[in-house]
């Protein structure tokens, strides 16, 4: 909304320049139409282009395909429809050969057919699933999928990744397997994992040899229900067993997608099946009524598995809970409350209590239901419920699995996208913007030149390039945030920085709020533009201030502080996020009362923020964000406890890093003194496609005596050369339609390679200098004012003079 505002006054600016210069009301009523007109179709024509234009395709290129299927731990292949390998991967060529083209792999008899269902439903379809698949003997090793590709969906890409990587049950498989599964045994209890089709992906050593005799059986893709047997009375048996054996008390647990919050039922994910000797402990076996020890031993079991799980009595009271449940639902501390529905939303709750009472009272069945915890009530979980029967005053069996880690990833990648995707439409509209202020800028500096002080028209004109100034400083809030501002990095000291700022941050303060500069000794230089970083020390001031007027009666206290971190303090701080190496630290503090929990990771977003309307833009602290990470730094926002370990301040810590190259100031000043002796004069080829910046241009130059050459885009600016015209200098815009600056530059210089070129655009230099591969090339940033493109033209060609001065000798 200011981009849209600051837009419409100045088109009513310009239309009310037109009227107070020609007083025709009906002209400059004309100009504000039509150039609103213009701005509208060029802003839809740029929209629409992208999604009409027709790509032509061209043969397939398989070595490019293979290039880019390459993708470490996932094995990748392309069939056709006679089922002929097309092209595959180095991860498939090492796991499967390419002897055989999918489903005809070496895989075990259950593996291909799961192969020939998917590659059918594929073709069918579009998309097809194959699960576990391995090789003869061995246990399952992959997940694979086909997926129907082609312009004549003529191919069939298909995905094998390892199940290790990709499938969570397959890592409980393997602690069933393994020393896990063996301690349930001794404990009287068997686990096997069974997938959706009812087929054993794992079983435990104990469950193996009460099957088939063999502890080292795998058993995998056999059918669970196949190795049990149930009598008239419905209990359960091993079938090896039979009636000789012990009567089994079967818990099944779903092993559903953590982060999917859908009620998956029981058929929809692989389950954990539980089997507890109902003969094991004092009170006897299952016709006694239930074992009064298996209730321990369950415990002992949930206490032992990483799922989140608890148990409940008839009545719905817990009875029991793991660590891993408790930290599911954020009591640690607290630990359990006496019902499931306490831990629930108030809408949640009568449903919860409902399911647990069908579950407790009805048949030993499962399911799942999806509830909102209090603790994160804008995000459903899904919470498991089975009833269990012969463990005494055990009832139910609860399910929930610790989503806090993925939740909190989530969040980041969220806000990190969201960040990202404000910061380029920032960037864009500012980019676009910045041609119309170029113009505005530049006819009021030309107007004004043609009046003086007491005109009666100086006065209005000086209004109009003020607020035009006034925009331009808003568009480089915008493009500071994207990371797009053209910085001036040098090498400095950060204690000059802060000196160089302090009168004005203690003018800005006031008298009320102490202001305490402290430093470290030995700090390394860093690179970076003084004029943003003292952007940065005002913003961060300015934002203390107003906390400090908010807390109270405005007394307060300011702190800044420089540190030197060295790369050994770096890696004992054990940050994911900072590079190990040398940084200086600025670190702004104050005791404004702190920035409350639940905004700490929203201060940076643009137009975000607390303070009432019309008393804040929101650009501030994310213009401090955008310097900083364009600087090569990071930034921090924290809290500083007080004595009573409520919150008493912000802090804000800068990490720079140290500068290891020497610093070029005199080469930059060599040029701004062979500039001031330049003597005007020269010919320019100025190619812009934008009219009113090019005609802004020309005119600057014309009238500090350059000879102008014009063109509207690269093909027209490349036949000015091509005719013969002999220039000393070309000043082109970047990005035009057709061919754009560096490909006309660059077409330029194979006939004269020593022509320099002087680019003008709203994007970072920075950004453009890693983009553009052209030598001597200089750089103006928009929008500029008449003097400013007239000395930089100056100076561009008195550098590129005292240069081939210098060759000639």
């Amino acid at each position: 909304m200011p981009l849209i505002a600051a837009i419409a006054a100045a088109l009513v600016a310009s239309a009310g320049l037109i009227w107070l210069i020609t007083r025709d009301g009906s002209l400059a009523l004309g100009y504000a139409v039509g150039l609103a007109a213009l701005m509208a179709a060029g802003y839809a024509i740029a929209r629409i282009r992208p999604n009409t234009r027709e790509e032509a395709f061209a043969a397939p290129d398989w070595s490019v395909t293979v290039a880019a299927i390459e993708q470490p731990g996932t094995a990748i292949a392309v069939t056709d429809r006679a089922n002929r390998l097309v092209c595959a991967n180095s991860a498939y060529t090492d796991w499967f050969g390419i002897a055989q083209a999918p489903p005809n792999l070496a895989l075990d008899r259950e593996s291909m057919e799961r192969l020939v269902r998917a590659a059918r439903e594929a073709w069918r379809d579009g998309r097809g699933l194959a699960e576990p698949l391995g090789r003869e003997g061995g246990p399952a090793g992959w997940r694979g999928e086909a997926e129907r590709v082609g312009r004549g969906s003529d191919y069939l890409v298909w995905r094998f990744t390892p199940l290790t990587l990709e499938d969570p049950v397959a890592r409980i498989g393997e602690w069933i397997a393994g020393p896990l599964g063996a301690f349930l045994s001794h404990s009287g209890i068997e686990a096997a994992v069974v997938g959706t089709d009812g087929a054993i992906r794992a079983v435990s050593t104990g469950f193996a040899e009460r099957a088939t005799g063999d502890p080292s059986a795998t058993l995998a893709g056999q059918d669970f229900v196949a190795q049990l047997r149930s009598d008239d009375r419905e209990r359960i048996y091993f079938a090896r067993e039979g009636r000789r054996g012990t009567p089994q008390m079967l818990v099944q647990v779903a092993l559903g997608d953590p982060d999917d919050a859908r009620p998956a039922r029981a058929d929809e994910a692989p389950s954990l099946m539980l089997l507890v000797d109902s003969g094991v402990g004092i009170g006897g076996g299952w016709e006694g009524g239930g074992s009064v020890a298996a209730t321990p031993q369950l415990e002992a079991l949930l206490g032992a598995l990483p799922l989140g799980l608890a148990m409940t009595d008839r009545d719905g009271r817990f009875l029991f809970a793991n660590d891993a449940f408790l930290r599911a639902v954020a009591r640690e501390e607290e630990g359990l409350p006496p019902f499931p529905s306490d831990l629930v939303v108030r809408e949640d709750k009568s449903a919860l209590i409902d399911a647990v009472r069908r579950f407790a009272r009805g048949p030993a069945t499962s399911g799942d239901m999806a509830v909102r915890l209090v603790h994160q009530a804008d995000e459903p979980v899904s919470l498991g419920l089975a009833g269990v029967r012969g463990l005494g005053e055990a009832a139910v069996l609860l399910s929930l699995v610790d989503t806090t880690e993925e939740t909190r990833l989530k969040r980041q990648v969220a806000q990190a996208t969201k960040m990202q995707a404000v910061g380029q439409l920032a960037g864009g509209v500012a980019h676009d913007f910045n041609n119309v202020l170029t113009a505005i800028i530049g006819y009021c500096d030309l107007m004004l030149l043609r009046h003086t002080p007491g005109d009666s028209d100086y006065d209005d004109i000086q209004q109009i390039r003020a607020n035009s100034n006034r925009a331009a400083s808003l568009t480089r809030q915008l493009l500071a945030f994207s990371r797009q501002q053209t910085l001036r990095p040098e090498v400095l000291q950060l204690p000059d920085v802060v000196s160089e700022v302090s009168q004005l941050l203690k003018r800005l303060l006031g008298e009320k709020i102490v202001f305490r500069v402290h430093h470290d000794r030995d700090l390394g230089p860093v690179r970076a533009d003084p004029q943003q970083l003292e952007q940065v020390i005002v913003n961060l001031a300015v934002n203390a201030r107003d906390a400090i007027h908010a807390r109270g009666d405005g007394t307060g206290k300011l702190t800044l502080a420089t540190r030197r971190v060295s790369a050994a303090d770096v890696r004992k701080m054990g940050s994911d996020i900072i590079p190990v190496a040398d940084y200086t630290v600025l670190v702004v503090q104050d005791n404004g009362g702190g920035i409350p929990q639940s905004l700490l990771g929203k201060i940076f977003e643009p137009f975000f923020t607390t303070k009432e309307q019309g008393k804040g833009t929101g650009l501030g602290l994310s213009t401090v964000y955008g310097i900083v990470k364009q600087s090569g730094g990071f930034i921090f926002a924290d809290n500083v406890a007080g004595p009573g370990g409520e919150p008493e301040g912000a802090r804000f810590t800068i990490y720079l890093p140290v500068h290891r190259g020497a610093e070029r100031r005199e080469a930059r000043e060599d040029a701004a003194a062979r500039a001031s002796g330049w003597s005007s004069g020269g010919r320019v080829l100025l190619v812009e496609d934008e009219d009113m910046v090019r005609a802004v241009a020309e005119r600057a130059l014309s009238r500090a005596g350059y000879e102008v050459t014009t063109a509207c885009d690269g093909e027209e600016g490349l036949a000015a050369i091509a005719n013969g015209g002999a220039f000393d200098l070309i000043v082109s815009d970047v990005v035009m339609p057709g061919m754009d600056g560096p490909a006309m530059v660059r077409a330029v210089r194979k006939v004269r390679p020593d022509l320099p070129v002087l680019f003008m655009s709203g994007y970072a230099e920075e950004q453009l200098r890693s983009e553009i591969d052209v030598d001597d090339m200089h750089f103006i940033a928009k929008p500029f004012s008449v003097q400013q493109i007239s000395d930089e033209v100056a100076r561009v060609l008195a550098e590129s003079r005292g240069r081939a001065g210098a060759d000639s000798t």
